[in-house]
């Protein structure tokens, strides 16, 4: 999965560089980091991925970093391969978070990424391609998903934070339902507090299910050793510290199957 992951983003960096320069991503992404760290108006206005600059910046830095982080983390909370059924990915992006734990669990089974942006939808569908997946993808919020009817494996990676009040609480209880009747769910979010003001109350929540509340950091070798190179130089290009890796996150293993009722 090492190699085919790796082609993936060589592919990309390939396509992009064909249509702008190395500068002008390099600047981009300098824009999109700071849209992140010092202007969240702009990530909760839905409008951060205007333009081709930024577009290309997180398809070939955050993309990438984000699958890093998302085989790390699932190695780190040993959900194992045998997690039930499909992988759903909500607010997929461009479906890395998918991906990843698709490549967790062997490159088996099928992923279904739900998300609101055609553009992201379109290079999901491209990376899927690229890695081999089974996948299919669907133009839908997280709050109005048809869910599967079976038990499922739950990924929603930096996209809760980006929901209103009311869809995150309503997404909240849905998931927690969907444990009970035999699924594994993942919230991945930034590090920083200040982006998920709303995390102690979910927390406990997973807790009293019988989840864990985690803080992630992978060791900056590690980070290095499994980042391809021009990711790793096109952070440094824009002056960020691409061997620092992190997310906090939220997980429920899939309850025994004895334990759960009917799915659905």
């Amino acid at each position: 999965m090492a190699d085919v992951f790796e082609r993936w983003v060589e592919a990309s960096f390939e396509r992009w560089l064909g249509e702008l320069t190395w500068s002008e991503i390099a600047r981009a992404l300098g824009a999109l980091s700071n849209d992140y760290v010092r202007r969240r108006h702009r990530v909760e206005a839905g409008d951060i991925l205007a333009g081709r600059g930024k577009r290309a910046a997180f398809a070939l830095y955050y993309a990438p970093r984000h699958y890093v982080l998302l085989r790390a983390l699932l190695r780190e909370l040993d959900a194992g391969p045998h997690a039930a059924g499909t992988v759903v990915d909500l607010g997929c992006g461009l479906g890395v978070a998918g991906a990843a734990w698709a490549a967790h669990r062997g490159g088996q089974g099928t992923v279904v990424g739900a998300d609101v942006n055609n553009w992201a939808l379109g290079e999901a569908r491209t990376a899927a391609r690229a890695l081999a997946l089974d996948a299919r993808f669907v133009h839908s919020p997280v709050e109005r998903l048809r869910w599967p009817t079976t038990p499922a494996a739950i990924v929603a990676a930096f996209t809760v934070n980006e929901l209103a009040a009311s869809a995150r609480s309503a997404l909240r209880t849905e998931l927690l339902a969907r444990h009970t009747r035999g699924s594994a769910v993942l919230i991945v979010e930034p590090l920083a507090q200040r982006s998920v003001p709303w995390w102690p109350e979910w927390g406990k929540a997973f807790v009293a299910a019988g989840g864990r509340v985690v803080e992630f950091r992978l060791p900056a070798a590690e980070v290095l050793a499994l980042t391809p190179k021009r990711v790793v130089d096109l952070g440094r290009s824009a002056h960020l510290d691409p061997s620092e890796l992190g997310a906090r996150a939220l997980w429920l293993a899939a309850p025994p199957p004895s334990s759960s009722g009917t799915a659905g």
